[in-house]
């Protein structure tokens, strides 16, 4: 009597990484090269896909009726941007621009709608960002509303470093003009090149065809941090 084999199929979903996920060209991602001052979508485009940050640096900005633009936020590897889609918009609301050397992962809404929904390794990364880039606004607005332009450009220059997020700063990309720092923090290019003469001669920065951000920089914007003044109840 011969014995039947029983083959069990395996019910075990493959395990997913997040990480192969955004390195791979499928499910009509793609994966594309940017020169410095390219455009990966411009302030009115239909919102189609969401980005991710591969290498290199980026610029968001916003541009009003009058014609002015501003620098809203910078992103870098491990960010993504053009999200808002998800939340129903339908065209871009700010445009988004290489400052450096760059290669961005596109991923289509279907894509990326779905992988939300199907991969929780997915979801948890994706919501990380969120997360974290939540903290970023509310710490840029802060910035803004009460530090001075010297703190907002040491900050500025620490955040473009990598500061805290790897044991040595990055040199800051020789393409980032004092008129693009004065756009970030809101202030003439006069005074961006009075500050950054002024870094130097203390030692907090070096530039030489490329700005090296020294870790003691950031003294400049701990230094007489803003304080919430507490009512008294009578």
């Amino acid at each position: 009597m011969t014995k039947r084999k029983h083959v069990v199929k395996s019910t075990r979903k493959r395990s997913f990484d997040p990480k192969e996920f955004l390195e791979k060209i499928d499910g009509g991602r793609s994966i594309n090269s940017y020169k410095a001052g390219q455009t990966a979508f411009a302030q009115g485009d239909p919102a189609d896909a969401v980005f991710f940050i591969q290498k290199g640096k980026a610029k968001v900005t916003v541009l009003s009726e009058q014609g002015k633009e501003a620098v809203v936020a910078l992103l870098q590897p491990g960010d993504f941007f053009g999200e808002g889609l998800l939340s129903g918009q339908l065209l871009r609301v700010a445009s988004v621009t290489a400052v450096t050397e760059s290669v961005f992962v596109r991923i289509p809404k279907a894509e990326i709608q779905r992988v939300i929904r199907e991969e929780p390794a997915f979801s948890e990364l994706f919501m990380a960002y969120l997360l974290k880039r939540n903290s970023r606004v509310e710490a840029d607005l802060v910035d803004q509303l009460f530090n001075s332009s010297e703190k907002r450009l040491a900050r500025t220059l620490l955040l473009l470093s990598n500061f805290g997020q790897q044991e040595k700063s990055e040199p800051v990309p020789t393409n980032i003009s004092q008129e693009t720092l004065a756009e970030i923090i809101g202030t003439t290019r006069s005074r961006v090149s009075f500050f950054m003469n002024k870094f130097r001669k203390l030692g907090l920065i070096d530039y030489n065809g490329q700005i090296k951000v020294n870790p003691a920089l950031l003294s400049v914007v701990l230094h007489e941090k803003p304080r919430v003044r507490e009512t008294r109840q009578q």
